[in-house]
């Protein structure tokens, strides 16, 4: 469905931008595909490995409304992937958070109408369900922005979906490059903020296959979620490091023990399909949807009352070598 069509992602030069272009330019032959970012240095950098005729590398802002709706004219696809996503950073620099994570979402939504754009997809994060944390309050807001767009398109045939996953393994500022820094400088242990913490693992290919999928399931309004495994923090350090001991340093400011992508309180909005959740719109939409079955043909069954997709009590979690396979097959 990418063959002779414009594709924009926005913080496309993040991790999950550069796989994205990576698996489109193999796959795919697109009109154009266009890195939106505010890096100059990191499009240069990415522009060396990724040169075809069809790359455009356009500096701008999701906060800069007018760049965006001129940066889309044209566009047949856009996926959503900026934003300020350090949890920390964002308690400490609330305001900045805010403008990139909300008001970067109602511009790419202003420019998408603007432009006629056919699909829009923006990138989730398990912090939005049950926000705690800035970040993840930002996040929701996003994701709401998002769904609901598809009544503010009116006449327009634009659709907006999301796609909302857990730690993406290697991912720039997480926890794996992190420890892999302390081991490869000799550190004499690792840090660990909560011996109890869990978190849903998933690898950066796994992701853009997720989203590259969705585009094709999308009636609009859907927030899908991938069914993936959790990981025990103390096994993660166990994987990376067998014989370093582990030291207790606390949570971090807006920090949470374990993460949820389906929150019990939406589980009367929630499809199960094979090998993804649907969260339904909590409103009604432009038009009457059935959402138990996709634009693919594959039909999802309502979760029973009460049911939660929860990093804490996942059916799935990962065994220590199962962290060491999966790390290796993240090229990490």
């Amino acid at each position: 469905m990418f063959n002779n069509k414009s594709i924009l992602i926005t913080g496309g030069t993040g991790s999950f931008g550069k796989q994205y272009v990576k698996i489109i330019l193999e796959r795919y032959k697109p009109r154009k595909l266009i890195v939106y970012s505010r890096d100059e240095l990191k499009q240069f950098e990415m522009e060396q490995e990724f040169h075809e005729n069809c790359m455009r590398y356009f500096i701008g802002d999701v906060r800069d409304r007018d760049r965006l709706v001129q940066a889309m004219n044209g566009v047949d696809y856009v996926i959503h992937a900026a934003a300020l996503k350090q949890v920390p950073a964002a308690e400490y620099n609330p305001m900045e958070c805010i403008k990139t994570n909300i008001h970067g979402a109602e511009n790419v939504i202003h420019a998408a109408l603007s432009n006629n754009v056919e699909k829009v997809i923006a990138l989730s994060t398990d912090k939005a369900a049950n926000p705690i944390n800035l970040y993840g309050a930002t996040k929701l807001a996003s994701d709401k922005l998002f769904v609901a767009a598809n009544n503010i398109a009116g006449g327009h045939k634009t659709r907006f979906a999301v796609v909302r996953y857990g730690n993406v393994v290697g991912s720039r500022g997480s926890v794996v490059p992190f420890f892999k820094k302390l081991i490869a400088n000799g550190g004499d242990h690792l840090p660990i903020t909560d011996t109890r913490m869990t978190r849903f693992w998933i690898t950066l290919q796994q992701g853009v296959e997720f989203v590259l999928k969705n585009f094709e399931r999308m009636h609009g309004g859907e927030i899908f979620v991938p069914k993936i495994p959790s990981i025990n923090i103390v096994d993660l350090a166990k994987a990376m490091a067998p014989k370093l001991p582990h030291r207790v340093i606390g949570i971090r400011p807006g920090e949470k023990l374990h993460e949820t992508m389906c929150p019990a309180d939406d589980s009367h909005l929630t499809l199960e399909f094979a090998d993804h959740y649907v969260i339904q719109p909590t409103i009604q939409l432009w038009a009457s949807v059935d959402f138990t079955v996709n634009k693919l043909g594959e039909s999802g069954q309502p979760v029973e009352q009460g049911f939660e997709f929860h990093s804490g009590k996942n059916a799935k979690f990962l065994t220590i070598d199962e962290i060491v396979a999966f790390n290796h097959l993240a090229g990490v």
